[in-house]
């Protein structure tokens, strides 16, 4: 099928679900109207339907861990293995996390995306510099979003004015690091890794919570600060205004003060009292300029650090999670939104008067979302007729769906649940 702008945008809205499984059950059910009895089928047909999910993914976190584990920073490098080999494991890693991000329904961020985030002016307003060239690859995937006005600081702070500003609720960073490379650059390797002390051809997995758009740049590993126009010319004028007397002033001793010295060498001549005067008065004036410029150096430093800590405090109270550590909370989203969307759309056909298509059932649940939890969500019907066809709950084909009826689900549940267990 050939992708439409509109199909095109679609897919690019929010899928996130961020409602308690319960609360999606119970509108469901008051949505219906259905009586006790039904309630109580339908409730039993969702605790079934879960404990079959939840099982399917504890199979998943031990293939996403097993994956990880030649990768994982925390851990030295482990078998040895040909390029071709690393380069299957990395492919496998890669496509498992990103499949199961999209089952917790995160959307990856486009090249285009965050290039336009770095270009603009940071909630954390200096000027960073991320080293990308460095890693083998740098993903990032966002999930939830919403819009938040801020206050910024203008004229030294003499004056605020609000912004609107682009909030993502969850954002997980993946960051793989170059294997390592010939024996002809392994000094250089060695270099990078004692600043970096991260191995080579590990993977990285960072996870933050309500990140500002503009902000995505500082996430990055060894992102460090650097001057702007604005610091460079707050610390650079006042540092040529004190420094230009004291240079006009040495200029007119520096001769003398060659001529003393050469005296007391032994490679000139002789010198006059007010000589050795101006010599004096040079070196104190090289000993100034010196002090000078040792101040405005630990000026720009002392700015430099306030910069990062600034960065750092930012990025501190808004990391989660990393690594391995990620993995608990990622299966356990994307089974729990996996388990809503197939609730969801069982809950429409279930309700509905008459068969629906696929594109119908879609619109269904996504005004019912809306009616009852003020969402305007893209809902992922592709994955939850999947998951229906798959347990066997529903029948027809797009143009015609149609739920089983609730018994009927339930005994076709206990039969996909006792094949799980291999009985």
């Amino acid at each position: 099928m050939v992708e439409t702008k509109e199909t095109a945008a679609r897919s690019r809205r929010d899928r996130f679900i961020p409602i308690r499984k319960s609360d999606v059950l119970d509108a469901v059910i008051s949505h219906g109207s259905l009586d006790e009895a039904q309630s109580g089928d339908l409730r039993q047909l969702a605790r079934m339907l879960g404990a079959i999910l939840h099982h399917e993914y504890f199979d998943e976190l031990d293939r996403l861990r097993d994956a990880y584990f030649d990768f994982d920073p925390e851990i030295p490098a482990g078998r040895h293995r040909s390029q071709s080999e690393s380069d299957a494991a990395y492919r496998n890693l890669t496509d498992e996390f990103v499949r199961v991000l999209g089952e917790a329904n995160f959307i990856e961020i486009t090249h285009d995306e965050i290039e336009r985030a770095f270009a603009e002016h940071a909630l954390v307003r200096v000027k960073l510099k991320a080293p990308i060239s460095d890693f083998r690859a740098v993903r990032m995937f966002r999930r939830g979003q919403h819009q938040e006005t801020i206050e910024v600081p203008m004229l030294y702070g003499l004056r605020r004015r609000k912004q609107e500003i682009e909030v993502y609720d969850d954002i997980l960073l993946m960051v793989a690091t170059k294997p390592d490379e010939p024996a002809k650059a392994k000094r250089k390797i060695a270099a990078w890794r004692g600043r970096n002390k991260i191995r080579g051809g590990a993977v990285l997995f960072k996870y933050f919570r309500h990140i500002a758009r503009f902000d995505l740049e500082a996430l990055l590993p060894n992102v460090r600060v650097v001057m702007g126009l604005r610091e460079q010319l707050t610390l650079g004028v006042p540092a040529l205004v004190g420094g230009v007397p004291i240079l006009l002033k040495l200029a007119s001793t520096l001769t003398v003060l060659f001529i003393v010295a050469g005296f007391y060498l032994g490679l000139s001549g002789t010198v006059h009292d007010n000589d050795t005067e101006q010599a004096l008065a040079a070196l104190s004036g090289l000993f100034a300029l010196g002090a000078f410029i040792l101040r405005q150096w630990g000026n720009f430093h002392r700015q430099s650090l306030i910069h990062q800590k600034q960065v750092t405090d930012n990025i501190y109270f808004r990391n989660v999670n990393n690594n391995s550590g990620i993995f608990n909370y990622l299966i356990g989203e994307a089974e729990d939104q996996d388990w809503k969307e197939a609730v969801l759309a069982y809950g429409g056909l279930l309700l509905a008067s008459v068969p629906l298509s696929r594109a119908a059932l879609g619109s269904h649940v996504e005004e019912l979302l809306q009616q009852m939890f003020g969402l305007g969500r893209a809902f992922n019907i592709d994955e939850a007729l999947i998951r229906l066809r798959e347990f066997g709950l529903v029948s027809g084909d797009d143009d015609a769906l149609s739920a089983r009826p609730p018994p009927e689900a339930i005994a076709q549940l206990e039969r996909v649940w006792a094949s799980a267990l291999g009985s």
